[in-house]
């Protein structure tokens, strides 16, 4: 029991930083834009269960498929966050929906096409995630049969935890600015497309630097 609970905290206290779902409902915000509460709500529940499958199937094969198809987890951070920099400069600059304030329309089927790539990966669970997924998951593994099976299982609670958590900042997002002037919102979508950004260029630069530190060697 030891052992769950360890990676139970580890695990969690990694990875919550990293999705930081109340800062991630408000690019999801930014993403999706005007939508009905019940668009939020689906697409909250649909992105929580994609998250949990994702960050399951990484703990359980990641290390598996990168060895596979001979990629590093470098090269992962740098793709990644080449990807977070070009999400974040588009939203950065993206033009007013309209001059007079009127909301654009939400396509609810293409949203529903985008539920894995960008909404769930790298937006949510990015390429950070993954690193952390695949060391946890070296570790538990080394423990005997019994520690192992508890530490596998204590990583797997905590996805779930961070997946519950996902879902009710998402699908609040909309009421986290319910009460903020239009001018206000517009201002804080600019500075967290900003760090998305920020994120972005963070990500690949570890990713740069560590594989400078390997050519090196």
């Amino acid at each position: 029991m030891s052992e769950f609970t360890k990676f139970l905290g580890f695990a969690f206290s990694a990875l919550l930083p990293l999705v930081n779902p109340l800062g991630t409902a408000l690019v999801l915000l930014g993403l999706i834009g005007t939508a009905p509460p019940e668009v939020y709500r689906t697409l909250a529940r649909k992105i929580a269960i994609a998250t949990t499958i994702f960050l399951l199937m990484i703990e359980a094969a990641g290390t598996v498929l990168l060895k596979f198809f001979g990629i590093s987890l470098p090269v992962v951070q740098v793709s990644g966050g080449l990807v977070l920099a070009a999400m974040g400069w588009n939203l950065l600059n993206e033009k007013e929906a309209d001059e007079k304030g009127k909301p654009p329309d939400v396509d609810v089927r293409t949203l529903q096409q985008q539920i894995f790539y960008p909404l769930t990966f790298p937006i949510t669970a990015g390429p950070g995630c993954i690193v952390v997924m695949v060391t946890l998951s070296a570790h538990a593994s080394l423990k005997g049969l019994l520690p192992s099976f508890a530490a596998h299982a204590g990583i797997a609670a905590a996805v779930v935890l961070l997946s519950v958590l996902v879902f009710v900042c998402y699908a609040r997002a909309p009421k986290i600015t319910s009460r903020i002037s239009p001018q206000t919102v517009h201002g804080i979508l600019r500075l967290i497309a900003f760090v998305l950004l920020c994120i972005g260029v963070q990500i690949t630069l570890n990713g740069v630097e560590a594989i400078v530190k390997t050519m090196r060697m």
